[in-house]
């Protein structure tokens, strides 16, 4: 009896309620730590079938001979890092080097990234200072140009710059203050081919970064400006100690989803002037699409693909480490 009555105590704690045994005790806390993994589980398995099965393949194929005759006789070649050295330190006869390539398409990247940031800010700072119908209006006008496909913005900037009939040249010719723009083209230099295509990529992205930051600069607490205001601080010290570090987070992100999609921007080069002229406007994207598609060398594609992912990726680590860290410090 007096055994009985022990393990009856033993199993209750402190306050006299019943206390679950030791092993029930550890499975439940073992499915609390694991039910957070469980949950997002579904979403990698997505994740991972929807892009780790064509980064494998990428890789795979970068390994291989891969061009019209393997496809039809369904034959499969492996050759290594052949295709790795070609792009590297060879590249197609009648295409600039990979190294140049890579160089001009790291420069078009930071020259539109920092446009699209910086004027982003600009108009995300302005949007808070418009009144509601001004601000309905302009926002309105930001939507429908970020909604404009790449392709359908291309064709208009074309229009808009063209040497004859361009809106553009007229405009300059009209102002009197350039001299006599009429017939002027803007296509047939690499640089104002690239400057063309930096303003429709930046027109098109600057709606998306403009209404994300002022989305996160109405988040910001109106007591921070309005405190650091009555303690002396003008408009310009407010943005710079308030405003700017509560946007940090959002700006990281911002900037990490901006290289990405400037690095690879493919469509609007390409509809300008096929990488031309004589080349001179090829980037990454660019170069992968001719020799893949035009020549049929879909290996060294695949390679040149393979180069240029692991490259945005050293590009991206910092500042995927800087927004964790940001992520943690909050």
């Amino acid at each position: 009896m007096a055994r009985t009555q022990s393990k009856a105590n033993a199993s209750r704690g402190a306050s006299g309620q019943p206390v679950a045994p030791l092993r029930h005790r550890s499975r439940a806390k073992t499915f609390h730590i694991l039910l957070p993994y469980l949950a997002i589980l579904p979403a990698v398995i997505t994740f991972v079938g929807l892009l780790g099965y064509p980064v494998v393949l990428l890789f795979e194929t970068s390994l291989q001979k891969f061009g019209y005759y393997e496809i039809i006789n369904h034959v499969t070649t492996w050759i290594g890092f052949q295709n790795y050295f070609k792009v590297l330190f060879e590249g197609p006869a009648g295409l600039p080097d990979f190294v140049t390539v890579l160089f001009r398409t790291t420069v078009f990247m930071l020259v539109d990234v920092s446009l699209t940031i910086v004027l982003g800010m600009l108009v995300a700072l302005l949007l808070e200072r418009l009144n509601k119908w001004v601000r309905l209006i302009l926002t309105s006008s930001m939507v429908v140009a970020w909604a404009m496909p790449a392709l359908t913005g291309a064709v208009v900037f074309q229009w808009l710059f063209d040497s004859k009939l361009g809106v553009v040249n007229w405009a300059i010719s009209s102002l009197g203050i350039f001299g006599d723009y009429l017939n002027h083209s803007w296509f047939d230099t690499g640089i104002t081919t690239f400057a063309v295509t930096t303003l429709l990529i930046v027109w098109q992205a600057i709606p998306f970064v403009a209404l994300s930051l002022y989305a996160g600069i109405l988040s910001v607490p109106k007591e921070l400006p309005e405190a650091a205001r009555v303690d002396g601080a003008n408009d310009r010290q407010i943005f710079r100690h308030v405003t700017l570090p509560a946007l940090a987070p959002l700006l990281i992100m911002l900037i990490f989803l901006s290289v990405i999609w400037d690095f690879k921007v493919f469509t609007q080069i390409y509809a300008m002037a096929q990488g031309g002229p004589d080349g001179q406007t090829i980037t990454l994207s660019v170069y992968s699409y001719i020799v893949g598609i035009s020549e049929g060398n879909y290996g060294y594609a695949a390679a040149a693909s393979a180069v240029m992912m692991l490259l945005l990726l050293v590009v991206l680590v910092p500042v995927i480490r800087r927004m964790t860290k940001s992520q943690e410090e909050l």
